[in-house]
């Protein structure tokens, strides 16, 4: 037996039952991350106007200050989509709203790898080509279904 053996049939649709009505969805993100984020964010904001009241005694040039402009539109960016991105788990596969699609039908999983951290619970999964894909779960619900993908798709030794 192979180490990647993929669950059986019966094994997957038991799973999908486990998880319950699917198609299943949720924040991608804990509320209090993101509402950190924008927090962190006006901190920033306020910094940075601070900064700019000052700016013509600093006399800098304006590559500084387009580069300063880009980085904060760049985190407003990340933030944004923190705060509305969802994770959806169906029968077709998972799949993740991000600054980019991300998804991966069930028939690609090789094996998965559930990381409980304190801020985020993740479900990195491993595909037969190309680079695992990391999904984030914001909710109980989703959680749960991470952690029972992560069982039966575990690695086989």
């Amino acid at each position: 037996m192979s180490p990647f053996d993929r669950p059986t049939p019966e094994e997957h649709a038991e799973l999908l039952s486990q998880i319950g009505p699917l198609p299943l969805r949720g924040r991608a993100w804990p509320r209090w991350i993101a509402g950190v984020a924008w927090l962190i964010m006006a901190v920033i904001a306020f910094r940075l106007f601070v900064v700019l009241e000052q700016a013509a005694e600093l006399n800098l040039p304006w590559t500084v200050w387009l580069s300063l402009l880009v980085c904060f539109a760049a985190l407003l960016w990340m933030s944004w989509h923190m705060w509305t991105s969802e994770t959806e788990i169906s029968d077709w596969g998972i799949r993740q709203t991000w600054i980019s699609r991300r998804e991966v039908p069930w028939s690609e999983i090789q094996s998965t790898k559930f990381i409980p951290l304190f801020a985020s619970k993740k479900l990195v999964c491993f595909v037969q080509k190309g680079r695992p894909m990391v999904f984030q779960a914001g909710n109980p619900q989703l959680q749960s279904a991470f952690a029972r993908i992560s069982l039966v798709y575990r690695k086989k030794i």
